[in-house]
């Protein structure tokens, strides 16, 4: 059902502020228009009532506050964090607990938030993902997330509302397995991220210098066209579809560079960064220049440090929680095997780095060696990297900047990997097929799925329509000249025929992907680009059940 009225009384009977302007949003659809599952209908709660519970429940204050960032180094960030640190205090549950975690909005000048627990299929009400699934927490207001979290892995947490994602306010979530068919010693969570808040500049003004385009910036009588465009049936072309194919040598990442493109006029380009080229994404890598990578919260000149044992085996889960940045990663010394990606175990592989998107997770399995080692987050195609060290005996240190020869050796992204026997999918026809085109580019910034920006003041406006029970093909189509992690809220697909199972996944340009899930999480959930930016321009839609 699509109900406003029940809507807005439960909004209201919780205590949400901004009930109306959700109410507003869900009220904008025409009467022809198909009756869909809300987030909070009786099927949702139906479907939640059915999954495995151990009675226990986990209680937590999450804060969003200012914050000054100490990110090593002398080097310090004005920021917004929860609790005042980044990455946020992880939290551990085991499979089958409850999460009741209460957040409390003390951002600054009435900004609103929510929290996204990305990679849970929870129920669809406690997603974080105002207007679609619930109004936005106006500051100085709490709201408590409430699920049963029913799958193992790792897993993090993030605001979904403009572009906090790139901001400090993150942490790991972690579901531990109790029948756990890994052996190991210790665990060490690895938190990759990209970082501009409180050092050049913030978010919004990254999103602002975006928005203008290359037009914005002079650069509009420059060829960047990528030989395509979205189609007839497109409102946005892919015009200029990236900026890597300009050889502006200003992909250094520095923290005082700027640029004015052209003469008279032209907006500098403080944010915006030019030439970024990686083979491993297709082409262009990204398009904002970071000043700082950091691995833990840590610059790699004051890096985080694992202390171990040689001959220990140790789990590393890593997560790139980044707005712009893919990450190759590899720890000198070592090779890594592959047992995980987004949560969900796969066939293992030894390899000798890794391919990391924004938003998408691995599990490795490593075994200790004598030393000191760095553990190396290059920034895919920018010339900069994050790092922090694994200490096991005796030796100095190495530089911030060391490359080491792993990062150049073996390496594996998840269209290599294969799901493990027990999480593959069963064979079946889709019952649906869904055309998925990613549309686009940077001459006018207006990223978009299918040729459209979605629309947050009416999210049900042009749903990707399913139905619970059906088995969902979706076809990611890539027209544009740059890559995009594509995340699905709620489920997890997988990739091909035999794939791995994940909730976020790399399309490079040009290029298609085909993945299939089962439609077992009703609601309405949100299809997007986990690049922040890329997000917040349009690239997302909604895939919504059918009442």
């Amino acid at each position: 059902m699509n109900s406003i009225n029940r809507r807005s009384v439960l909004l209201a009977g919780l205590g949400i502020a901004g009930a109306g302007a959700l109410a507003a949003c869900s009220s904008g659809s025409d009467s022809s228009a198909p009756s869909l599952v809300s987030p909070d209908d009786a099927a949702v709660a139906a479907v939640e009532k059915k999954r495995k519970t151990t009675g226990r429940t986990q209680q937590v204050t999450l804060t969003a506050a200012r914050a000054m960032l100490e990110l090593g180094g002398g080097v310090t960030a004005a920021s917004w964090a929860f609790g005042g640190r980044t990455p946020g205090k992880e939290l551990r549950l085991s499979v089958g607990d409850t999460l009741a975690a209460e957040l409390s909005n003390q951002l600054p000048d009435k900004t609103t938030t929510s929290i996204h627990w990305h990679g849970i299929a929870l129920r669809a009400d406690m997603d974080g993902v105002p207007p679609a699934t619930q109004a936005a927490v106006r500051a100085g207001s709490n709201f408590t997330y409430r699920f049963v979290a029913d799958a193992p892995g790792t897993y993090f947490f993030h605001p979904h509302v403009g572009v906090q994602l790139d901001r400090g306010l993150h942490a790991p979530l972690i579901v531990e397995d109790p029948r756990e068919p890994l052996r190991y010693d210790d665990e060490w969570v690895v938190v990759l991220d990209d970082w501009v808040d409180g050092v050049t500049g913030t978010p919004d003004e990254v999103f602002a210098e975006l928005k203008q385009g290359m037009a914005g910036m002079g650069m509009g009588g420059m060829d960047m066209s990528g030989g395509s465009s979205a189609g007839p049936s497109s409102s946005s072309s892919d015009d200029m579809g990236g900026m890597g194919g300009m050889d502006m040598s200003m992909n250094s990442g520095s923290s005082d560079a700027s640029a004015s493109p052209s003469g008279s006029g032209a907006m500098s380009t403080k944010f915006v960064l030019m030439g970024a080229r990686s083979k491993l994404l297709g082409g262009d890598a990204g398009d904002v220049k970071y000043p700082y990578h950091l691995v833990n919260g840590r610059v790699p000149a004051d890096p985080d440090v694992y202390t171990g044992k040689p001959g220990k085996r140790v789990r590393l889960r890593i997560i790139n929680a980044g707005g712009d940045t893919a990450y190759r990663m590899a720890l000198g010394g070592h090779k890594l095997t592959i047992t995980h990606t987004d949560g969900y175990p796969v066939q293992h592989q030894q390899v000798d780095a890794l391919l990391v998107g924004m938003g998408e997770r691995y599990d490795v399995l490593v075994t200790l060696a004598d030393g000191v080692f760095p553990l190396v987050a290059l920034a895919e195609g920018k010339d900069a990297n994050g790092m922090a060290l694994v200490r096991t005996g005796s030796g100095s240190a190495p530089m911030p900047n060391v490359r080491p020869e792993e990062l150049d050796g073996k390496i594996m992204t998840a269209s290599e990997l294969k799901a493990a026997d027990d999480v593959r999918l069963a064979t079946k026809k889709a019952d649906r097929v869904h055309r998925i085109e990613l549309t686009g580019g940077m001459g006018k910034y207006n990223w978009g799925i299918n040729g459209k920006r979605f629309d947050m003041s009416n999210p049900t406006a042009n749903p990707i329509l399913v139905k619970q029970g059906e088995r969902v093909r979706l076809d990611f189509v890539n027209r544009t000249t740059m890559w995009h992690p594509m995340h699905l809220h709620g489920h997890t697909y997988q990739l091909g025929t035999d794939g791995p199972r994940k909730d976020t996944t790399i399309v490079l340009p040009k290029k298609t992907v085909s993945v299939h899930f089962d439609a077992d999480n009703p609601g309405q959930w949100m299809l997007h680009c986990h690049n922040a930016y890329h997000g917040e321009a349009g690239m997302m839609a909604l895939v919504a059940y059918q009442a």
